[in-house]
């Protein structure tokens, strides 16, 4: 005897269809962020509770571990650099890829052809490009950019050993290298502001300044928000780029938090203290990220 279906079996095979196997697509994603992602974020968490001998646990330590490196006198250093890499990186790095963006959208023809070389810098690994600067910006006449200021009749600079520029040429690296991507994400956004508003801004005899401050950047606004809460967690995680370019220096003028937990990890072998600056850092960016959500709501309201 044949079995009918009703509609209402029907309906109910679509609901759980609908509910459940976006679910089962999506568990070999899941499965993978949680071994992958948040069992070691969390082991790690865990384990900067403890004394270690290499990897392996031998005493509950407490918060022995973060006061030895809340008490270490490189700590406040550290701290205060990466903030300092924080402001450069916004005054250096988070207004050139809108403008670039912002240009791109503008031009008439080429467009392909400037999306590739703003996105070029981007392809080389980090390592190259600290390599690359590092033998432009390398002091005394075998430096590239010594070389031309001596052909200009400039003095000499010692660039990266110098303490008042040196945080700055990083960012200047790191923002060379990353604008690309940041750029061609705001590049890509443009491309959703209603045509209709521009159109509407002309015939009132808006010109080009007000239209970006008017009409773009307020269809942006969220782009603009994701990209600099981004920029934040990008500059707090920033250690390469000082360890293979200054190591640190000089006199300690350029290492940030990151990279003295690198320092704790594989050069002094405190895998403890390495874990627990790291749980720091995650905390002092978590408040950061909630304090500028609560300010960036009070705003809105």
């Amino acid at each position: 005897m044949k079995t009918t279906i009703t509609p209402q079996k029907k309906l109910v095979r679509s609901r759980i269809i609908n509910e459940y196997v976006p679910w089962i697509l999506g568990l070999p994603a899941i499965l993978c962020i949680l071994i992958c992602s948040w069992q070691p974020l969390i082991r790690g968490i865990v384990l900067s509770f403890f004394d270690l001998t290499g990897y392996d646990v031998t005493g509950f330590a407490g918060l022995d571990n973060y006061k030895a490196v809340l008490g270490d006198h490189l700590f406040v250093k550290c701290l205060v650099n990466t903030f300092e890499y924080l402001i450069w990186s916004l005054i250096i790095g988070f207004i050139p890829p809108i403008a670039v963006a912002f240009m791109i959208n503008e031009l008439m023809h080429g467009k392909r052809v400037f999306r590739f070389i703003t996105y070029l810098p981007s392809l080389v690994s980090i390592v190259a490009i600290a390599i690359i600067w590092t033998t432009v910006f390398r002091p005394g006449e075998n430096g590239t950019a010594n070389a031309l200021l001596v052909k200009l009749g400039l003095p000499m600079s010692k660039w990266f050993e110098d303490v008042r520029i040196t945080i700055p040429m990083l960012i200047f690296a790191s923002t060379w290298q990353g604008m690309g991507s940041t750029a061609l994400m705001f590049f890509a956004s443009l491309q959703s502001v209603n045509g209709e508003l521009y159109e509407a801004a002309l015939i009132d005899g808006a010109g080009i300044c007000r239209r970006i401050w008017h009409v773009t950047l307020p269809q942006i606004r969220g782009m603009v928000l994701l990209m600099f809460v981004q920029q934040i967690i990008a500059v707090f995680q920033i250690m390469v780029q000082p360890m293979k370019m200054t190591s640190g220096g000089p006199m300690n003028e350029s290492i940030t938090l990151c990279l003295q937990s690198y320092y704790y990890a594989f050069r002094d072998f405190q895998i403890e203290k390495s874990l627990a600056l790291g749980v720091i850092t995650g905390l002092i960016l978590l408040v950061l990220t909630g304090f500028y959500h609560v300010m960036n709501k009070k705003l809105s309201d």
